[in-house]
């Protein structure tokens, strides 16, 4: 074990802060997708690739950072993540088009890794008495930077060229990188092996097979025969992925570690959590700009809607130390299920659709403690059941189950938002009964993982192996 660092509280800060960096890259465009196609010449489908990219490019980078940092040092894989995201981020602001642009916001998706690698070395080096407190607030610095992320770039986009946004991304991003290398310690614990390139490259391409075919199902049609071919790769692939994984001596997932009880039933109900908690982001921001002729919108502009939905932010940052008391007193799964019970309270409310703008803050808000309560207890209860040389490859693959449900979230707005519509002056908008399907589907995904986390058994302790092989300098 290393000594436990002078300043946890510094390092705590510093690595938190990282999280909320990444909630900025992954918003970072989305203001301006609407404008994108008449400021880079392109079309609208190429534009949406914007996203797209970086979603695809962070479950990739997710797994194979994670197991490199406990492999060679997880403090020198958040180094680099760090330094990737920095490098898409100049490129950005420099990029004379779409096509560079979108190798920037591929680059931009490494940030996707630096939440498993923070909370790992936060695991390692941080006293005992502040890991739970450390953990909870990084992970709620993700709907933290979130929720402050959509006004702010909306603002920039509305005041400046959309160049500064990544311009301020890339400093953001070489500020964190200075100061990680300045006051995080490096984490003692190494795995040891080969790295598995087979392995690494059988799962992203069947994450990218599968993510491209949620991600581009509406636009493309789920009957398609791209949908359907790729849906077919990933199964495919998977599962010829997963008995390369069982033979391999040091493999990029250790599938029997994966599928012990308290591993497997928590990555399962993390892909209910992040569709729940997703719903209460996005549909709830759509929601308010929609047109008061609609019946159920306000007719906020972007950055106003961003400005309303700001509790959000800070609701999961005061729940953030309230999880990791609740945490130590009572255990990590009750946290898990009562952060899920209220997650489902939250999207029943905003089922019935508020009819002021007072309620749909309280809402959210509600969905947004139930967010900070869930997302802070994930990684303890994956930490307790991994050793402890296996928790960045771990809490990596954790992170990728939430993003799974994020996606999948995306996925059923749109096809739910196209399915049922009305037309407004003209214009066609989702139905109204559309917003209650969506939250409803949300919370009965809340109330699932609360059923899964409770039915969840108890984490057996698991030890180190006993002559772990050191990485080389």
């Amino acid at each position: 074990m290393t000594p436990p660092v002078s300043r946890p509280a510094v390092v705590i800060g510093v690595l938190a802060s990282c999280g909320f960096a990444v909630s900025l890259m992954q918003t970072l465009v989305v203001p301006l997708l609407p404008q994108f196609p008449r400021l880079l010449g392109s079309s609208t489908s190429t534009v949406t690739w914007l996203v797209t990219a970086t979603l695809v490019a962070g479950a990739v980078c997710a797994p194979v950072l994670g197991r490199l940092g406990d492999m060679y040092g997880k403090r020198r894989m958040l180094l680099v993540a760090l330094g990737l995201v920095t490098a898409g981020s100049a490129l950005g602001a420099v990029a004379p088009g779409i096509e560079l642009l979108l190798v920037a916001r591929v680059l931009q998706g490494a940030s996707l890794g630096v939440v498993a690698l923070g909370i790992s070395v936060m695991r390692d080096v941080l006293p005992p008495g502040r890991v739970g407190g450390g953990i909870a607030l990084m992970s709620s610095s993700l709907g933290i930077g979130g929720a402050v992320g959509l006004p702010l770039t909306g603002a920039v986009a509305q005041q400046a060229s959309w160049r500064w946004l990544f311009a301020g991304a890339a400093v953001l991003g070489a500020l964190q990188f200075l100061l990680v290398r300045r006051t995080v310690a490096e984490s003692p614990s190494r795995s040891g092996g080969r790295f598995d390139v087979p392995g690494a490259v059988g799962l992203s391409v069947a994450l990218v097979c599968l993510l491209l075919a949620i991600s581009k199902g509406s636009d493309w049609g789920w009957t398609s025969p791209a949908v359907i071919g790729l849906l077919a790769t990933a199964v495919v692939v998977f599962a010829a992925w997963g008995r390369l994984e069982l033979r391999t001596p040091s493999p990029l997932v250790d599938l029997r570690t994966t599928a012990r009880p308290a591993v497997l039933w928590t990555n399962l109900g993390s892909i209910l959590i992040g569709f729940s908690m997703f719903a209460g982001f996005l549909v709830t921001t759509q929601l308010l700009q929609a047109p008061v002729e609609s019946g159920y919108g306000f007719g906020l502009p972007l950055v106003a809607a961003g400005l309303v939905l700001l509790p959000i932010g800070g609701a999961m940052a005061l729940f953030s130390p309230v999880s990791a008391r609740l945490s130590a007193r009572f255990g990590a799964r009750t946290t898990l299920v009562a952060g899920t019970v209220v997650l489902a309270v939250g999207n029943l409310a905003m089922a019935v659709l508020p009819d002021s703008i007072a309620l749909v803050m309280a809402a959210a808000t509600v969905t947004a403690i139930g967010a900070a309560l869930a997302y802070s207890a994930l990684p303890l209860l994956i930490m307790a059941a991994v050793p402890p040389t296996e928790t960045a490859a771990a809490n990596s693959l954790n992170t990728l189950m939430r993003m799974l449900g994020t996606s999948s979230c995306s996925a059923v707005v749109a096809a739910v938002a196209t399915g049922l519509t009305i037309t407004v002056g003209g214009a066609v908008l989702p139905a109204a009964a559309a917003y209650t399907v969506v939250f409803l589907a949300a919370a009965g995904a809340g109330v699932l993982a609360a059923v899964i986390a409770a039915l969840t058994p108890h984490a057996t302790p698991v030890a180190a192996p006993p002559t772990p092989v050191p990485a080389a300098a």
